[in-house]
């Protein structure tokens, strides 16, 4: 069984919720989507749009499967308040490129999911990926793929909102490069407020030795992996803040 973070299986819950409830009261859904034209009276909708899909299971079961395998491990590195912070960003900004290139209303997680899909492959761009569970692709090169693919499909004439999905990619890119550019002073101040508490070494080594490394996703046990590697051969010493942070969360998560 795949290992699954807490704001993943939210969204997930959140938006399966909607589909049936939608399913019942069709009409609701003209309060969700995003109308450009009425944006200026339904702000709201710039963000509950993401949680509206197109009826059957089509559209929602792909944005769902995306979260379910791309979501967890990108959670589990950043931080669940960063990780919502990144998959509303891309939300927003899809709608945003959205509305000024389209008078269409929208709807889905697509932009969203594309973000938490960049996300992926920021932090893991050789991680091989399965397309349909056959086609080996690295991941860096699955987000090239796609963003040529939205924007050959541009002028398709489909009803896939494509602007939406480049505009994901483009809110996630630029906050994922805020975090990663952060002035030290800024940064160091930031992370002492988010990051656990680290006792002594010894005390760390015990936590992070129980972590069950079988329970979690597989890029995050190979993460794992790596720096208890790095431990026994470089010493406690040798981590960077970012690897202590990583250890925590997930040593707090098993207690």
């Amino acid at each position: 069984m795949m290992f699954m973070t807490p704001w993943v299986l939210i969204l997930i819950t959140l938006n399966a919720l909607v589909h049936l409830v939608l399913m019942v009261q069709p009409d609701l859904g003209n309060y969700l989507a995003l109308q450009p034209r009425y944006l200026p009276y339904m702000p709201w909708t710039a963000i509950t749009y993401m949680f509206v899909h197109a009826p059957g299971i089509t559209h929602i079961l792909f944005n769902m499967v995306g979260l379910y395998f791309f979501g967890p491990p990108v959670e589990a590195r950043i931080g669940g308040r960063r990780f919502l912070t990144l998959y509303l960003i891309a939300g927003i900004s899809g709608a945003i490129l959205s509305v000024l290139t389209s008078p269409a209303p929208i709807v889905g997680a697509s932009g969203a999911v594309f973000g938490v899909m960049l996300g992926f492959a920021w932090f893991w761009p050789r991680q091989e990926i399965l397309i349909w569970g056959i086609l080996p692709i690295e991941a860096r090169w699955l987000i090239v793929m796609m963003t040529v693919g939205q924007l050959v499909l541009l002028r398709s004439g489909d009803n896939i909102a494509h602007f939406a999905h480049l505009g994901g990619f483009a809110g996630a890119w630029i906050y994922l490069k805020y975090l990663s550019r952060k002035p030290a002073m800024a940064q160091a101040s930031w992370r002492k407020k988010t990051a656990p508490r680290i006792t002594k070494s010894g005390d760390s080594m015990d936590r992070w030795r129980k972590i069950n490394a079988s329970a979690l996703h597989p890029v995050n046990r190979e993460e794992y992996e790596r720096v208890i590697a790095k431990i026994d051969s470089l010493g406690t010493g040798s981590l960077t803040h970012s690897e202590r942070e990583f250890l925590d969360r997930f040593s707090q998560a098993a207690g």
